[in-house]
């Protein structure tokens, strides 16, 4: 369903955020990408929504391949993906119900199917009496709930959640992963960047922990240490060949000249 082969991706002034990652997300399941801020979770989850291309190597979304990628798939992979993100993004001079609404109509829903349809993603967030109150009236756990029908809109068949708790206290946070936890029990895959460690420790699904734009930890995938335990110790063999070279120079470059 999601699958990165050998990724790599590089920014002009930042540098690598991404360092050769591969890996495989299967239909229906939850996956946690971990790790401290600028480890590249970020940058993995906009890869996969094809808000940005990879430098190197292959991003495959439910037939969608990032190195053949036309205008008409970044909408079609639209339509099959929901977007959560920890500032929620909803429009402040709208209520609840709108915000849900609008991003209906914008894919071209009929409109005599969206209230109705709107109505049923707040109950199913619920949030069914709060369809008319904006969103600075609402707990930042509720807008978070929004946020996530607002991207439940189409049926996605993953949802793609950047830090959603990172703003949330710890009640709220138990709450919204409760519902991601539901929604995918209902056969929606997710996947969530976090750096909350206590959801991790409430829960057995699958953990990726990135660190410098590697994959150094996977657990569904027993090789993932092995291999991230290889090339470590290949760059510091690297480092240990760059720094011996520069020592031989400065020795070099320090033995007083004489004449043959």
């Amino acid at each position: 369903m999601i699958r990165l082969t050998h990724v790599t991706k590089e920014y002009p002034r930042t540098g690598r955020a991404l360092d050769d990652v591969s890996l495989h997300v299967a239909k229906g399941e939850f996956v946690f990408l971990t790790g401290p801020s600028g480890s590249g979770k970020s940058t993995m989850l906009k890869l996969i929504f094809m808000e940005e291309r990879p430098t190197a190597g292959e991003v495959r979304v439910s037939g969608i391949n990032s190195a053949t990628l036309h205008r008409g798939d970044i909408a079609r992979l639209r339509r099959k993906l929901g977007v959560v993100f920890q500032d929620f993004r909803l429009l402040d001079d709208r209520t609840a119900h709108a915000n849900v609404a609008f991003a209906l109509e914008v894919t071209g829903a009929a409109e005599p199917t969206v209230p109705a349809k709107v109505s049923r993603l707040l109950t199913h967030v619920g949030l069914a009496s709060k369809g008319l109150a904006f969103p600075k009236e609402l707990s930042g756990g509720e807008q978070q709930r929004v946020a996530i029908a607002r991207a439940l809109v189409n049926d996605p068949f993953v949802l793609l959640a950047d830090e959603p708790t990172g703003n949330l206290d710890d009640r709220a946070t138990r709450g919204v992963f409760q519902l991601l936890r539901e929604i995918n029990a209902a056969g929606t895959a997710v996947v969530m960047a976090t750096h909350n460690l206590e959801l991790l420790r409430r829960s057995d699904f699958r953990t990726i922990d990135m660190l410098h734009g590697r994959i150094v930890s996977d657990t569904g995938d027993s090789g993932a240490a092995e291999r991230a335990a290889a090339r470590l110790a290949e760059d510091d063999a690297a480092a240990r060949e760059i720094a011996d070279a520069r020592e031989g120079e400065r020795t070099t470059a320090a033995r007083p000249w004489t004449p043959a």
